[in-house]
């Protein structure tokens, strides 16, 4: 009878496990077709944007660039890269090409961030 009631309690444990993968599983679901319809960033758009820009060689040439969400981001970030690098960095306000966060393409440099 003892081994009858411990195989009783791993089957209903099993299927509590089942059920409780299978709402896991359909919360995912839901959750990545919702991103997905809210994933409006994904075209390319011509903005306004602050980008961290890094200058390399003599005369100084952009080499990279990053997008920034705000103007002090940007200037923490300058100055630890500073630290580390021996590049030439600089905090910019830039008309770009942007796409999921990311600066595709620079098209011109409004003014420096201090």
């Amino acid at each position: 009878m003892g081994k009858l009631k411990f195989f009783a309690v791993i089957v209903v444990m099993y299927l509590v496990y089942l059920g409780f993968s299978k709402i896991m599983d359909t919360s995912l679901l839901v959750s990545e077709k919702i991103n997905k319809k809210l994933d409006i960033e994904d075209v390319e758009k011509e903005t306004t944007a602050i980008g961290l820009i890094m200058y390399l060689g003599n005369p100084p040439v952009m080499k990279e660039h990053l997008f920034m969400h705000s103007n002090e981001d940007c200037l923490i970030k300058k100055d630890i890269a500073e630290l580390t690098s021996s590049a030439i960095y600089k905090c910019l306000k830039v008309d770009a090409v942007v796409k999921n966060k990311k600066i595709v393409s620079i098209i011109k440099e409004i003014e420096v961030i201090k």
